[in-house]
C-alpha cells in the first residue's frame, strides 16, 4: 500500500424488490464516492438484490450468475471510467447446485483482482443462508487481495464476528479489512420479539466486534451495511430492518466515518496506512502472540 492517506468510500443502500432500480443506485452511490475522492469504494452484501435469504425458496438460486459474468463485467466498466478500485458483492454460480456468496474485487482498469467466497455461513431465523450458499475454500480461505491501493483483506457479513477470520488476513499481510454486510434486527421497531434496548446492544456489539479487529490487528476497517425495512415474501418472520450504520475504524478503533441507520447514505473518509506501523510498533500483539501455545484453537471446544 502505498504510505500516502488513502480516502475510501462506503455504499449503504436501501434496496428494493426491482433489480434495475437496484443497481441503478448502487451506481449512483459508487459515482458519488469517487467524485469525492475515494480511491476505493466498497458495496454492501448482495446489494443487487433484496436480501432474499429471510426464507428458503429453489427458485431463487436463478438469481446467481457467474464470476467472472454481467455484474463483473459492468461494474468493471465502471471501476475503468472512474479509475478507482471496486468491491462488490454479487450472489455467484460457481458449477450447477453449488452458490457462494462472494465478494469481487475490481482493479482501477476494470479486471478482477481476486474474489472471497464467505466463510461462515449461518442459519437462523430471518437469515437462511445455508440453504443459499457453500461455504468458501478457494485460496484457504483466508486470503487477501493485491490491489493497486494495498492488500484488501475482504470477509463478508457473518465472518466478522470471528476474530481469527481478521486475524488470518492480518497474519496474511492484509493492509485493511473490509466487510460488506447485511445485518438488522427482527420486524420494524415495536414488532418482534426484541425490545428497544435489547436492539441496541445488538447493534452496539456488531460495532465493538468490529472496532475491536482494528484493535487486536492495527488495521483499518470498513464496514458497508445496508438500511431500510425488506419484508420476509413467506409472512414466517416480522421482515428484516437492517440497521445500516455503516463506519470506518482505524487502526486503534477509532472511528473515522459513521453513516446514520435509518438512511441511505454515501460516505468517504481518509485512513492513514502510515499509522497501522506506527500503533504496531506501540502496542506489538503480533510479536507477542503465544503461536506454542495455541494448537488448542483448532478444536471446537476443550472438554
Amino acid at each position: 500500500m502505498t504510505k500516502a492517506p488513502l480516502r475510501v468510500g462506503l455504499v449503504q443502500q436501501a434496496c428494493v424488490a426491482e433489480r434495475d432500480e437496484n443497481l441503478r443506485r448502487t451506481e449512483n452511490g459508487v459515482r458519488e464516492a469517487a467524485g469525492r475522492g475515494a480511491r476505493l469504494v466498497l458495496l454492501q452484501e448482495l446489494h443487487t438484490y433484496r436480501y432474499f435469504c429471510q426464507h428458503e425458496d429453489p427458485a431463487l438460486f436463478d438469481l446467481a450468475e457467474p464470476v467472472p459474468g454481467p455484474q463483473t463485467e459492468s461494474f468493471g466498466r465502471l471501476a475503468a471510467e472512474l479509475g478507482i478500485v471496486l468491491v462488490i458483492s454479487p450472489y455467484e454460480r460457481r458449477a450447477p447446485g453449488l452458490y457462494h456468496n462472494t465478494a469481487v474485487v475490481l482493479e482501477r482498469d476494470g479486471a478482477i483482482a481476486g474474489r472471497y467466497r464467505k466463510m461462515h455461513i449461518p442459519d437462523d431465523p430471518g437469515y437462511y443462508e445455508k440453504f443459499y450458499f457453500t461455504p468458501g475454500d478457494a485460496g484457504g480461505g483466508f486470503a487477501p487481495i493485491d490491489t493497486s491501493v494495498g492488500r484488501l483483506g475482504v470477509l463478508v457479513c457473518w465472518d466478522q464476528w470471528y476474530p481469527e477470520a481478521a486475524r488470518l488476513m492480518a497474519l496474511a499481510g492484509a493492509e485493511l479489512l473490509l466487510y460488506p454486510t447485511a445485518i438488522g434486527w427482527a420486524g420494524r421497531p415495536g414488532e418482534g420479539n426484541d425490545d428497544e434496548a435489547e436492539r441496541r446492544r445488538q447493534r452496539e456489539a456488531w460495532i465493538t466486534i468490529q472496532r475491536s479487529h482494528a484493535v487486536a490487528n492495527g488495521l483499518p476497517v470498513l464496514v458497508a451495511n445496508r438500511v431500510g425495512f425488506e419484508p420476509d415474501p413467506s409472512g414466517a418472520t416480522p421482515g428484516a430492518q437492517f440497521w445500516g450504520s455503516s463506519f470506518v475504524a482505524g487502526p486503534q478503533g477509532e472511528l473515522l466515518a459513521q453513516a446514520g441507520s435509518d438512511e441511505a447514505e454515501v460516505m468517504v473518509a481518509d485512513v492513514d496506512p502510515a499509522r497501522s506501523e506506527q500503533v504496531r510498533r506501540w502496542w506489538p500483539f503480533l510479536r507477542d502472540r503465544r503461536i506454542d501455545a495455541y494448537a488448542d484453537l483448532v478444536k471446537r471446544f476443550r472438554d
